[in-house]
């Protein structure tokens, strides 16, 4: 399988890449400055990079104050795939999950910190903004409450809109097994045209 990763150089881009490379992908590897230079909100760069490949995986994720460029490489991947009709697979974000037992999601929570707030509401204009393409092969994937760097334990469960959460309450995953996961789903496509989410 021919991979395109975007956001390669990032801490789960890099996992992704590694990864996939692991298990004998082609793996082309995307940053604004790496080897392979190309900006996931420009559609043209997108569509240009993404022909021959057999999935586009886009991990980028933008430094504090600037979380409007989710949505802006959003629409550039969405624009540059249905040129291309290369699959999509997005990392998001947690906080529209529905936490269980709440009826609420994670953003709604009242101990929800204040300065992740931002990163949140782009995430969820980035989430709409997907739904909406009917002419890209997508899926959205959104991490569990908390994602550190970890080790590659070979373990997750999938969930779809709500939060998936261990016996003891966490909602955790290294960032290893979310790379895993992501490379299961670009191999499998089990959740084309909808969101799933991992955890512990």
């Amino acid at each position: 399988m021919r991979i395109l990763v975007f956001g390669a150089t990032g801490a789960v881009g890099s996992r992704v890449s590694q990864e996939a490379l692991n298990r004998g992908h082609h793996v082309t590897a995307v940053s604004r400055a790496g080897t392979v230079q190309g900006d996931a909100s420009d559609a043209a760069d997108v569509a240009e990079l993404s022909q021959g490949h057999d999935v586009v995986i886009s991990a980028t994720r933008p430094h504090a104050g600037q979380e409007a460029e989710l949505t802006l490489a959003a629409k550039g991947l969405l624009n540059g795939l249905r040129f291309s009709r290369v699959r999509l697979i997005l990392v998001g974000g947690a906080a529209s999950l529905t936490v269980p037992g709440t009826g609420r999601t994670l953003a709604e929570q009242p101990d929800f910190p204040a300065e992740l707030r931002p990163i949140a509401e782009a995430c969820n204009e980035q989430l709409d903004l997907v739904r909406t393409a009917t002419d890209v092969d997508w899926t959205y994937v959104s991490p569990p409450a908390l994602l550190e760097p970890g080790i590659r334990t070979g373990n997750y469960r999938l969930g779809t809109d709500e939060l998936v959460v261990a016996a003891d309450g966490t909602s955790s995953l290294s960032m290893e097994d979310f790379a895993m996961a992501l490379v299961d789903e670009a191999e499998r496509a089990q959740h084309r045209g909808r969101r799933f989410t991992v955890g512990y």
